[in-house]
């Protein structure tokens, strides 16, 4: 393998389930995962990236030093790898750091808006003796565009098929949507809502991270006046450019829409939720799909029986499958994405599409630390 087509991608998504981490070779014409590993935040850790991503006390303060742990638990994850491999960390070219989004406001408050990613780039650099990429979105914020989603032209790449259209659908936290035409154009936003609302609840009343398989919500019923409600929200009608994140979908919205149903009866509203990041999705993919299309789908999301079933029934036509079935497993694909990133950036090449986030043009992504 060449060394200077070794890449390692590193992605903590708004599920704030933990760190995704892979070794990837693009010597060849096509990316190769070779190793991959990853760890869950520690409790203390995920607690305070999750209040960090509302406004709060000594909150510069509190977002440094949860970027220094976050980065502390990044090079954690790039010795397992290392590890696994029995590479020495001078054969890899870069590391592509996503950080962990704690706001993402793009072209709100001044026109511009701002994409906030935590995390300590430098000190993953001297921890790692790596050179590492990060900060991808802003450049994309700063052209016009919304910074969001950045893994389409990556999904081209990899899920592409001459003359076929695919879908290509990743569930974490929120939920985004690659449309691959079978023209070769790419497009691509986030659809709403992917797993954030369902853990949120499902810890809530079960003291569980997550619905493992959505074995709650399937016992449930979903609550047709709730599942209306939740649908009437805007974002899911506008037509992208799009994205959005915990600014929007997060605790107080939902608190909000459940004032009328406080007697609901909690795995009801489990089995509703599940049913609106479904429905979420399939509006978005309802609109792009053609006979004989497939939705492959990447995330922790895919591995959520009962939802993948409820795509299933709400995208008629369309084969729903994880994106195992096309030869990335699915909790790889997003950290395959920041190692390819960061080999564009250190190529000189375009990260972003601007068919996708509405950027003013194509741009380099990404801020460069040195090992």
């Amino acid at each position: 393998m060449s060394a200077s087509e070794l890449y390692i991608g590193l992605m903590s998504g708004t599920s704030l389930d933990g760190i995704d981490g892979v070794l990837a070779d693009f010597s060849g014409s096509h990316c190769v995962v070779t190793h991959h590993a990853s760890a869950p935040f520690a409790p203390e850790l995920r607690a305070e990236l999750m209040a960090l991503n509302t406004s709060g006390i000594d909150e510069l303060h509190r977002a440094a030093l949860a970027g220094n742990a976050l980065s502390q638990a990044y090079a954690q994850v790039v010795q397992t790898l290392l590890e696994q491999s029995g590479l020495a960390g001078s054969s890899i070219r870069a590391i592509g750091a996503h950080g962990q989004t704690v706001r993402h406001r793009p072209q709100e408050f001044d026109g511009t808006g701002y994409t906030l990613q935590l995390g300590n780039p430098a000190l993953l650099a001297e921890r790692t003796g790596i050179t590492v990429v990060a900060d991808f979105r802003s450049r994309d914020v700063a052209a016009g565009g919304q910074g969001a989603p950045l893994v389409p032209a990556f999904h081209q790449g990899v899920f592409g098929r001459a003359g076929e259209t695919v879908l290509v659908l990743n569930i974490g936290g929120i939920s985004n949507l690659s449309v691959l035409g079978a023209d070769g154009s790419v497009l691509g936003f986030d659809c709403g809502p992917g797993n954030a609302l369902m853990d949120y609840w499902c810890q809530r009343h079960t003291g569980q991270a997550f619905d493992a398989g959505g074995a709650w919500a399937a016992s449930g019923k979903v609550l047709p006046e709730l599942l209306a409600s939740l649908l009437d929200e805007p974002f899911l009608h506008k037509p992208p450019p799009k994205s959005t994140g915990r600014d929007l979908f997060n605790p107080a919205w939902l608190a909000h829409h459940l004032q009328p149903f406080e007697k609901a009866n909690p795995v009801d509203v489990q089995a509703t939720l599940t049913e609106y990041t479904a429905s979420a999705c399939s509006i978005s993919a309802n609109s792009y799909k053609n006979n004989g299309e497939i939705m492959a789908v990447c995330g922790g999301g895919a591995l959520n029986a009962h939802l993948m079933a409820r795509l299933q029934a709400a995208c008629p036509g369309v084969q729903v499958t994880a994106t195992d079935t096309l030869g990335l497993p699915a909790l790889q694909v997003e950290a395959a994405a920041f190692a390819w990133l960061a080999r564009q950036a250190l190529h000189g090449r375009p990260g972003n599409l601007a068919s996708v986030t509405g950027a003013a043009g194509a741009r380099v992504l990404g801020a460069v630390y040195p090992a």
